[in-house]
């Protein structure tokens, strides 16, 4: 009985005779010689039928298989150098799982299509090799994100998707209904990251987030994910380094483990392998200047654009860290800097060649009179953050946290033009299908 096996470990059956379970890719005739080339989620394998080796039937068979039709195929691997991923499948046998009516073909054909078109087929988009690539690097981030706090000793706590105040700002809240009441899906799990550092110290959520920004922008998504590390006892100094370990850490994991997937879109590479520590770190007022300087309209106490954060990176080749923004254009639980109060201990990490802010975060204010001050300032419902105020109630130290925004991170080391390729079904302004 012959193993069945995924194409990744292909190499490891040299020589032998195995089963393959997939789906036809694409299909190419010459003379008495069919290559289809096959996939099954793990990798594209060229298969090689000889109608003088097989029964009539078989080589039928495989003659009139269609796009994406489902089949389990049986063959013997050869080493082949020419051939995608160095071997070949000498095939013997095939079994059609599901043949794909020519009457009515997979939609998704090798000739051009629209973004439109391709986004409302998204569930059959996913299977193309640029998007397989994609989905490998997103995954791969994942992954080195989740192994970094773990190996550093933080403890993964679960936040509330359903919350009953902003965190954010009130004007990007999505309000649904709770029962005989109203609540809010999360914009950041960071509140409730507070209470768990106050528990274990260094804690990290990751998962869904939601902005109700009426953005039409390729950095922007309805429904996005993010991971959120919290740290009791650190200050900003301390979250920045946190922060630029982290990605630094991202990018080298990606590059060990993903090469054929950064090879398959096409990303120059050699721009990620500049991606070392230290980070550069630019002060807002100097950040200011500088963007004056290169014709932007920006003036002191102003938020930053998309095409302010382009300018700003350009002029360097990894991330650099923008820190101590004004205190108005940061959310209320940012603590000022004692020196400077109008200025918040805040960062910002914007990603090099356009791709802009990837992470934000800073210094919590620990200070309880200054928090309801805050709070009041803001019009924010004073009850729903009593749980929040006791934190500064019971116990209050310094403490600090960011949050990262996986499909911007994707975005930028994948080198994709728009966000809604970075995450399986993309949540925009105008899209909420498939």
């Amino acid at each position: 009985m012959t193993p069945t096996v995924e194409i990744r470990h292909i190499a490891e059956h040299s020589g032998q005779e195995v089963t393959l379970q997939g789906w036809l890719y694409n299909l190419r005739e010459s003379g008495k010689l069919l290559f289809p080339l096959f996939r099954d989620g793990t990798g594209v394998i060229q298969g090689v039928v000889v109608k003088s080796a097989v029964p009539a039937e078989t080589f039928e068979r495989v003659r009139g298989l269609t796009q994406e039709s489902s089949v389990r195929v049986t063959g013997k691997v050869r080493a082949d150098k020419r051939a995608p991923g160095g071997f070949e499948l000498d095939v013997s046998d095939v079994e059609v799982l599901q043949l794909i009516s020519p009457d009515a073909p997979y939609p998704i054909t090798p000739k051009e299509h629209g973004t439109e078109y391709l986004m409302d087929h998204r569930h059959l988009w996913l299977r193309s090799a640029r998007q397989r690539a994609i989905l490998g690097v997103r995954h791969e981030i994942i992954k080195a994100v989740r192994d970094f706090f773990d190996d550093r000793g933080f403890t993964l706590v679960d936040t509330p998707i359903f919350t009953p105040a902003a965190c954010e700002g009130t004007t990007t809240l999505f309000e649904v209904s709770y029962f005989d009441d109203k609540a809010y899906l999360t914009q950041s799990g960071q509140l409730y990251n507070e209470a768990a550092a106050m528990a274990v110290g260094k804690t990290y959520c990751f998962g869904p987030t939601f902005r109700a920004e009426k953005s039409k922008t390729r950095r922007h998504l309805t429904e996005f994910w993010m991971v959120e590390p919290e740290v009791a006892f650190a200050h900003l100094e301390e979250i920045m380094a946190l922060a630029e370990e982290l990605v630094a850490s991202v990018v080298a994991r990606v590059l060990e483990k993903r090469r054929p997937e950064l090879a398959a879109l096409e990303r120059k590479v050699e721009n990620l392998e500049k991606v070392k520590l230290p980070f550069p770190r630019v002060a807002y007022d100097d950040a200011v200047k500088t963007l004056q300087g290169k014709g932007s309209e920006i003036q002191w106490g102003g938020d930053f654009g998309g095409t302010d954060e382009t300018l700003l990176s350009s002029d360097f080749d990894r991330p650099i860290l923008v820190h101590r923004y004004p205190s108005k254009v940061k959310a209320f639980y940012m603590a000022p800097d004692s020196a400077r109060p109008e200025v918040a201990l805040c960062v910002d990490m914007l990603a090099p060649e356009g791709y802009g802010e990837i992470i934000g975060g800073g210094e919590r204010l620990a200070d309880l009179e200054l928090l309801e001050q805050r709070i009041k300032e803001e019009n924010l419902p004073r009850q729903a953050f009593e749980w929040y105020l006791d934190l500064r109630r019971f116990g209050s130290v310094p403490h600090s946290g960011f949050g990262m925004g996986i499909e911007r991170v994707v975005a930028w080391i994948c080198g994709l033009e728009h966000v809604r390729e970075t995450i399986p079904f993309p949540r925009m302004l105008y899209r909420l299908t498939p």
